[in-house]
C-alpha cells in the first residue's frame, strides 16, 4: 500500500516503481512475479506497530497493526500496486494465478471492513504512457482475459499500425512482397495495474488492516537450482537468493535417493514478496511476524532469515523487533508429488 495526500497522480507514478517481471529461465520454466505488501509513502504521523506476513504456495496474507499518532484524523489515499506484466509473446511464460484485471485476486479490509478498491491500469512501451495511443486505436489495455492472443487490426489503417510498431508498441511483420503489415500483429507494451482507496487514520489510535492475494508462484519441472556440473553441483545465483545450507541440499539429496514407484519426483516453486519498498513509514515496524508454509510434509523450503524456527508440520517462523526490511523475500519450495 501507499499512503499519499497528493493526487492520483502523484501516487500512480510512484507506486509503480515497486514490482518488477523475473525473466522465465527456460522453456518448462514459469517465472514468478514479485508482488508485495502496504507501500507507505514518507510519514512522521503513522507508525506501523506490528505486521505479520504469511507466505505460501497458496496465499499471501499481511495482517498489519497502523497507528497515528498525530492529534488529528488522518485521510489519505492508499493503493496496492500488482506486478508488472510485460506483454511480450516472445518473452516466457508468466505463472498468471487468472487471466483477468484482478490478476492475482486482491482483497483488502480494514477495521474488519472489506474495501472496494478502484482499478487504475496504464500501458507502457520504452518507458513511454502510451494509454491514449491504445485506446484511440481501439486497443485493450489488458490482454489477460485472452492472453496471448494478436491484435485485432481489421479497424486500423497501415499508417496507424506502423506508429505502433514504431513507438515499440506492437509487433509486426511485413510481407516481403507488398511491404504491408500483415496478421499476427502481437502487443508489446508493458501493463502497470494499481488498485487504489481512501482510507482514514483516526487520531492517537490504532487501526487493523487486512490485504490477501494469491501469489504468482513461477516453477521449473525439475531442480533447477542442481546444475549436474562436478565443480559448481549448485546454482550460485539460487545460493544468494533463497540461502540454500548444507542442510537443506542434505534434505534434498536423501528425499531424491528415497523417492519410491509412487513417486514422479520433486520440482521446484518460487515465490517472491517485495518487501523492502514498504519501509517509509515513521521508524520500524514495532513487532515483525514472518510465517512461511511449505503445504505439506513432503516439501522442502529455503529462504533468507534469522532466527527462523519450525513451529508445525509444515510452518516455520521469524520474529523481529524494531524492524527495517533490507531485502526482498526469495522462497523456494522443493515439491514433492505422488502418483496416488
Amino acid at each position: 500500500m501507499v499512503f499519499l495526500s497528493q493526487g492520483i497522480r502523484g501516487l500512480i507514478a510512484a507506486v509503480l516503481l515497486c514490482a518488477g517481471i523475473m525473466p522465465a529461465q527456460a522453456n518448462d520454466s514459469m517465472a514468478e512475479i514479485g508482488a508485495g505488501g502496504l507501500v507507505l509513502a514518507r510519514s512522521d504521523l503513522i507508525a506501523m506497530e506490528k505486521e505479520t506476513l504469511y507466505l505460501s504456495m497458496d496465499e499471501v496474507r499481511v495482517d498489519y497493526v497502523f497507528r497515528n499518532d498525530s492529534d488529528r484524523v488522518i485521510e489519505t489515499v492508499v493503493a496496492f500496486p500488482m506486478p508488472d506484466i510485460k506483454v511480450d509473446p516472445y518473452g516466457g511464460d508468466w505463472a498468471i494465478p487468472r487471466y483477468e484485471d484482478n490478476f492475482l485476486g486482491f482483497s483488502v479490509e480494514a477495521g474488519g471492513r472489506r474495501i472496494e478498491p478502484r482499478l487504475q491500469q496504464r500501458a507502457y512501451a520504452a518507458g513511454v504512457d502510451v494509454t491514449a495511443m491504445l485506446e484511440v486505436a481501439g486497443i485493450g489495455l489488458s490482454p489477460l482475459d485472452d492472453f496471448g492472443s494478436p491484435i485485432d487490426t481489421s479497424g486500423l489503417s497501415q499508417a496507424a499500425i506502423a506508429d505502433l510498431v514504431a513507438r515499440g508498441v506492437v509487433f509486426a511483420n511485413r510481407d516481403a512482397a507488398t511491404g504491408r503489415y500483415i496478421d499476427p500483429v502481437e502487443p508489446a507494451w508493458t501493463l502497470k495495474t494499481t488498485y487504489w482507496w481512501t482510507m482514514t487514520f483516526p487520531a492517537n489510535a490504532e487501526i487493523a488492516v487486512r490485504h490477501r492475494y494469491q501469489p504468482a508462484v513461477g516453477g521449473s519441472a525439475g531442480l533447477f537450482f542442481l546444475t549436474g556440473d562436478p565443480a559448481q553441483p549448485v546454482d550460485s545465483g539460487y545460493v544468494q537468493d533463497y540461502c540454500m545450507d548444507r542442510s537443506f541440499l542434505n534434505a534434498v539429496e536423501r528425499r531424491q535417493k528415497t523417492a519410491d514407484a509412487n513417486s514422479i519426483g520433486y520440482t521446484e516453486a518460487r515465490l517472491s514478496y517485495v518487501l523492502t519498498t514498504g519501509a517509509n513509514w515513521a521508524g520500524p515496524i514495532g513487532d515483525f511476524r514472518l510465517v512461511v508454509d511449505k503445504g505439506s510434509t513432503k516439501n522442502l523450503v529455503s529462504f533468507c532469515g534469522e532466527g527462523v524456527k519450525k513451529t508445525g508440520p509444515t510452518t516455520f517462523e521469524m520474529r523481529k523487533k524494531d524492524f527495517w526490511p533490507e531485502r526482498d523475500m526469495h522462497v523456494l519450495f522443493v515439491v514433492g508429488h505422488s502418483l496416488q
